[in-house]
């Protein structure tokens, strides 16, 4: 109980009826804010307070929960468990205390949210504290029936899309709802609510959202272009120089690239994910023109896609999957 005192993050736990949430960083308790209320990271643990009073009473009441992510390291877990166990003791012994598993959670967490997300990473992970313009993408899943529709962040790669449930690619400045052929109208509802919660989240940016719903007659070209979308968002670029007497290999760009993105002076490495493409420029060196196989190749063995197709293509040259692999 002198421990629990001791926090400061408990001083304002448990002064009025509703729910407070906190974030373990570094082994210590971090305040989450209330707008991201319902959001987790899965590299992360958290603890959720609920307080409440029956009708018949003007005594508080508390269910304490220790929520822990399916990437969550054993220390951080062990500090929330901890620290759950000192918040009860801060509250005289009162609260019941419950344990919560990412994707498993008990009936009662559920109803304190209208939407459980998944983000994936940890306490080194931004989110929403960057401007819109900047903001990395991400795809959500969501996928349940009138029971709950879960929301999980998946990688942005095509093998995860199928036509049954709805998905939605999150530019920052620009968001996409893909509805499938076979989703439920609780998926789609609870899709475009969370649609409208990011937009309200932007700060008064201008977000422009795009809806690709095949099952209100759409064709299959939408999923064509919800796909073509995430295949620009994951495009990598780098170059392969030696303009400063070494050989230097680098990230150029990440997302779409039009031609004007390649100089005619260097080697580039255009990875799609899908295929990657070897581009020379007409004034390359001699070591850049030898060395750009090498360095292609040695670049795939540290990707998760070392074996997809490659293709070493020379300025004006550029074949009809290369053009089509650009946006501009």
């Amino acid at each position: 109980e002198s421990a629990a005192s001791c926090e400061r993050a408990w001083k304002t736990a448990g002064l009025k009826p509703g729910i407070q949430i906190w974030r373990i960083v570094n082994f210590k308790v971090t305040s989450w804010p209330e707008e991201d209320y319902g959001k987790f990271f899965d590299g992360d643990s958290y603890i959720v307070l609920n307080t409440y009073k029956k009708e018949d009473s003007d005594a508080l009441l508390y269910d304490v929960h220790f929520w822990i992510g399916k990437y969550n390291t054993q220390d951080e877990y062990a500090t929330a468990a901890y620290k759950t166990v000192e918040l009860d003791a801060y509250l005289d012994d009162a609260p019941v205390q419950h344990r919560e598993v990412q994707g498993h959670e008990s009936n009662l967490f559920k109803t304190y949210f209208n939407t459980i997300t998944y983000m994936h990473g940890g306490a080194e992970s931004g989110f929403r504290r960057v401007k819109p313009e900047q903001y990395k993408p991400r795809l959500f899943h969501f996928h349940g029936d009138k029971r709950g529709v879960m929301v999980k962040e998946i990688p942005r790669m095509e093998k995860y899309i199928d036509d049954t449930d709805v998905y939605i690619l999150d530019l920052g400045l620009h968001i996409y709802q893909y509805n499938g052929q076979g989703s439920n109208k609780d998926e789609r509802v609870r899709a475009l609510q969370y649609v409208n919660s990011l937009r309200a989240e932007r700060s008064g940016k201008a977000v422009k959202t795009t809806v690709l719903d095949q099952v209100a007659g759409g064709t299959v070209m939408y999923r064509l272009l919800f796909v073509n979308v995430l295949i620009q968002m994951n495009i990598l670029t780098s170059r392969l120089s030696d303009a400063d007497g070494s050989l230097r290999f680098s990230l150029e760009k990440e997302g779409p690239v039009g031609l004007k993105d390649f100089d005619g002076n260097d080697v580039f490495i255009f990875d799609t994910k899908q295929e990657l493409f070897v581009w020379v420029g007409n004034h390359t060196t001699h070591e850049e023109r030898k060395n750009a196989l090498i360095y292609a190749h040695n670049y795939l063995k540290e990707t998760s896609h070392p074996l997809i197709p490659v293709s070493c293509l020379n300025e004006g040259a550029e074949n009809k999957s290369f053009s089509m692999a650009l946006t501009a």
